[in-house]
């Protein structure tokens, strides 16, 4: 069995190097969708998106499959045959026959992206609570953040040198790295002792005590009014930046200062925890998204906003979202250590499909201005902070309990 002994250090970027595997068989892919569609005669340029639609698909709607798994067989396990079947995929890719032989290979892949990322994320819990996780998710949220301003670029260089086949053999490439260092160096975090039976009682169970732990359950659920907030910026930028506000080919400027003002915010995001807390930190964040939203709402319709100005908005966003997501998604998991794996399998599912929804009608909503758009936004955030409300009994604010040690490791990030 592979060492159980890594430094926090290596934890987290293993981890996040695992997750940016998913990330990037998304956004590497984007400037290869033309020649895909040329290869494969696709005569709607709107149909080649279904190559990372079903990817979607397969990555959102089946993690409710492999929560239940990973609680019975290990993270480990579920880990790597996820990881084999990337890799597989990929490489199946870029000698694929058809555009529909395309999509399939692109929906597997998607399935077994989202094994690792049910396994992965139980696999912290496993490892860490409260604060700590919130930490690491941080940490490897900055990563997360980090790939959807990079990739495409890289995506563009790797078309220079050669045809679109060529990035997937690529992702296989990158994938195959981390593959084998987490073959290698990540053990099991999930004790024999800790697991439970494949049965349809126990897998029953599982879930009945995800939907009625109510702290967890709710603060779940706001992962997905942030996952769709964050989605209807993304939805919506070509529209903004590239027509409304005339920016066209330079519109993937914006989306660095974006996503790289998001990342310094992630990277922030461990010592605001240590300042203020958990709780509070999540808390205030709520407020501050909701408020955001409706002031810029109003700002547009009042006064309005330039390009410059709705970009400052935009990124000035990244300080509730980025803290919302680390620590909504610890203080969800934080009751559930003993079903990580049902936990971290239904509420990707919500944060998924539920934030696809939301995103989707708040790009609909846009009219020519981002202020109805940015209501949208304001009424996630309040629906961000009415989840809180519920998950805490209507009591904000309050202290975070002692947790266990759950490493051995030091307490600090690096």
């Amino acid at each position: 069995m592979p060492p159980t002994s890594l430094s926090k250090r290596e934890f987290i970027v293993l981890v996040a190097g695992l997750m940016m595997v998913d990330a990037l068989a998304i956004d590497v892919m984007l400037p290869a969708l033309p020649a895909i569609g040329a290869a494969f005669d696709v005569l709607r340029d709107n149909d080649r998106s279904l190559v990372v639609t079903t990817f979607l698909f397969g990555f959102g709607a089946t993690q409710i499959i492999f929560g239940p798994l990973s609680d019975s067989f290990g993270r480990r396990s579920m880990i790597v045959a996820g990881m084999a079947g990337y890799i597989a995929t990929a490489l199946l890719a870029a000698l694929a026959p058809s555009f529909a032989f395309l999509l399939l290979l692109r929906f597997v892949q998607g399935i077994a992206a989202a094994a690792v990322k049910v396994a992965l994320t139980a696999s912290i819990r496993d490892r860490y609570a409260g604060k700590a996780m919130a930490d690491i998710l941080s940490l490897v949220f900055s990563v997360f953040l980090l790939v959807p301003v990079f990739m495409p670029g890289v995506g563009q260089l790797i078309l220079l040198v050669g045809p679109w086949p060529l990035i997937f053999v690529a992702m296989a490439g990158v994938a195959v790295v981390f593959a084998v260092w987490g073959t290698l160096r990540l053990g099991e975090t999930l004790a024999v002792a800790d697991r439970r039976p494949l049965n349809f009682r126990s897998v029953g169970q599982g879930f009945v005590i995800v939907f009625t732990t109510r702290r967890a359950f709710f603060y779940g659920i706001a992962g997905a009014f942030l996952f769709g907030g964050l989605m209807g910026f993304i939805l919506t930028g070509p529209q903004v930046f590239g027509e409304q506000y005339g920016w066209g080919e330079y519109y993937p400027l914006a989306m660095t200062f974006i996503g790289g003002s998001a990342a310094i915010c992630s990277l922030l995001v461990p010592k605001v925890l240590t300042l203020i807390g958990l709780r509070r930190t999540a808390h205030l964040g709520a407020i501050l998204f909701a408020a955001m939203g409706f002031g810029a709402a109003i700002l547009s319709a009042t006064i309005g906003l330039n390009a410059y100005a709705y970009l400052a908005v935009l990124m000035a966003f990244a300080v509730p979202l980025t803290t919302g997501f680390s620590s909504s998604g610890a203080l969800s998991m934080e009751p559930l250590g003993e079903v990580a794996g049902t936990a971290s399998a239904v509420f990707g599912l919500i944060s998924t499909v539920g934030g696809a929804f939301i995103s989707y009608l708040i790009a609909q909503s846009y009219d020519g201005t981002v202020t109805p758009m940015m209501l949208g936004v304001g009424i996630a955030g309040t629906c961000v902070f009415a989840c809180y409300m519920i998950a805490e009994g209507g009591r904000l604010f309050g202290r975070d309990p002692a947790l266990p040690q759950l490493s051995a490791e030091p307490a600090g990030v690096f």
